[in-house]
């Protein structure tokens, strides 16, 4: 029997890895497996990264193909922290299969995953992110007619109480201390330096002013639920026919929109080229952006390029605008004024707010890339790439599959619809299926009006 005997058994001197017991794993990664395979993931990423590989130093180095799967693991679970990364992988035999580790094999921590991604260039990261996207690509996930743009915010990985003044290095404790002492209080308390904030004029924070000595890069910043922190700006140019990102740059977090609009159409142009749809005079692709974008330069530097404008047009102070003679920003201005107000125009504009707006909800919400956990621009970016490649590895995924994240192939759930028609009623039914079984059957019968 087997009552009372856990206790007093001896352990298993030998154990084979084909008897341990494990879960059937996750079906959604073994597809993403297949699909990596399919496209000859690993030897690009072994081709690309050779270079930067010793041929025979140390220990054995984090494999190109297993560095850039954890990353992306870390954006399909929503995992922020490299070291959050390591800990689930290591904790799941699915994601082991996933990261192709043998029985012997540990997974890597999270000090492997930061001496590669420092090792690495920004620009391996970025060839990963256009392999991608050629990927996608292929499977006529990207159109390249209609691009719209924006931005968001990230926190950066450093305290608005660590930031010092430019000229003379004082912190913003001892500036503070200082006023409070000027003000006659010899030995202010902490209470004392809060209602002093408080209360005195001219409160403001510029980045002219301050700077981090942690994070330089970091830029004082308004995050969109409305606090202050240090951050940087990630901006996408979207495929609105897709949802697919065919470029996400990021940028100073105190740049305007009007000055990292240029950059970001340049790589979204670059990252286009690259699959064959590059924008051109001739053929122009259409740009679709709020009216944080709107400049008369900027319309005019754009005006009969390879971008046609469909750019929000702000309402001017005084109810009217004046030109000065400028001929080239009028003509632009109206220009872009008729195209958005065509029904073409307002339908792009919506579907502008709907498709950028859910990259920004799936990459910096539900992927963890609001708040980072590195330092520097180009530390950042370099793993923002790749969870950016992530998405839209997704939307393939869902496109093939059905599913573009694990928790939805896990709650993946069909229902089909059937109606009949009697001489006295209409007869409907539901049927819901679930993992290829019929978990749920609903009848709704409605009487036939006379």
């Amino acid at each position: 029997m087997a009552m009372r005997r856990d206790e007093g058994v001896q352990e298993e001197l030998i154990a084979v890895w084909s008897e341990i017991p494990r879960s059937p794993g996750h079906a959604f990664y073994d597809k993403l497996q297949k699909l990596l395979r399919e496209g000859g993931f690993d030897a690009f990423v072994e081709d690309l990264c050779k270079p930067f590989y010793a041929a025979k130093m140390g220990a054995p180095s984090l494999p190109p193909g297993r560095y850039f799967r954890m990353h992306m693991v870390g954006y399909f679970e929503g995992i922020d922290s490299e070291r959050g990364i390591a800990w689930r992988c290591a904790d799941s035999f699915s994601l082991r299969d996933f990261l192709r580790l043998s029985n012997r094999e540990k997974a890597p921590d999270h000090s492997w995953l930061s001496k590669t991604r420092a090792r690495l260039p920004k620009e391996a990261h970025e060839k990963v992110f256009d392999w991608v996207l050629k990927l996608v690509a292929e499977r006529g996930l990207v159109r390249g007619e209609w691009i719209g743009v924006d931005g968001s915010t990230m926190e950066a990985n450093a305290a608005l109480r660590t930031i010092v003044r430019r000229d003379n290095g004082e912190t913003y404790r001892q500036m503070l201390t200082r006023m409070a002492k000027e003000s006659g209080i010899e030995t202010p308390s902490a209470e004392d330096l809060a209602r002093l904030d408080r209360k005195r004029k001219g409160k403001k924070l510029s980045n002219d002013d301050w700077t981090s000595p942690i994070d330089p890069d970091a830029k004082i910043a308004r995050m969109k639920d409305g606090t202050t922190h240090l951050a940087y700006k990630p901006e996408h140019a979207v495929d609105l026919d897709t949802g697919a990102i065919v470029a996400a740059p990021i940028h100073e977090a105190d740049e305007g929109d009007v000055a990292s609009l240029p950059k970001t159409l340049e790589a979204a142009a670059k990252n286009l080229e690259k699959i064959g749809l590059e924008p051109t005079k001739e053929e122009p692709c259409e740009l679709i952006a709020d009216k944080g974008y709107h400049s008369r330069e900027g319309l005019k530097e754009l005006d009969g390029g390879a971008w046609k404008t469909r750019i929000a047009e702000p309402k001017p102070a005084k109810g009217y605008l004046r030109w000065h003679g400028d001929d080239a920003a009028r003509t632009a201005v109206y220009a872009n004024r008729a195209r958005l107000k065509s029904g073409v125009g307002r339908k792009a504009m919506r579907k502008r707010g709907e498709m950028v707006e859910r990259s920004f909800a799936h990459v910096l919400e539900r992927g963890g890339m609001r708040r980072t956990w590195l330092r520097g621009r180009e530390n950042v970016h370099k793993r923002y790439l790749i969870h950016v490649a992530g998405f839209n590895l997704a939307l393939l995924m869902r496109a093939v599959h059905g599913a573009g994240t694990p928790k939805e192939a896990a709650a993946e759930k069909n229902a089909l619809l059937f109606a009949s028609q009697t001489g006295e009623a209409f007869i409907f039914a539901i049927v819901a299926v679930i993992n290829g079984e019929i978990a749920a059957l609903v009848w709704l019968i409605v009487p036939e009006r006379e």
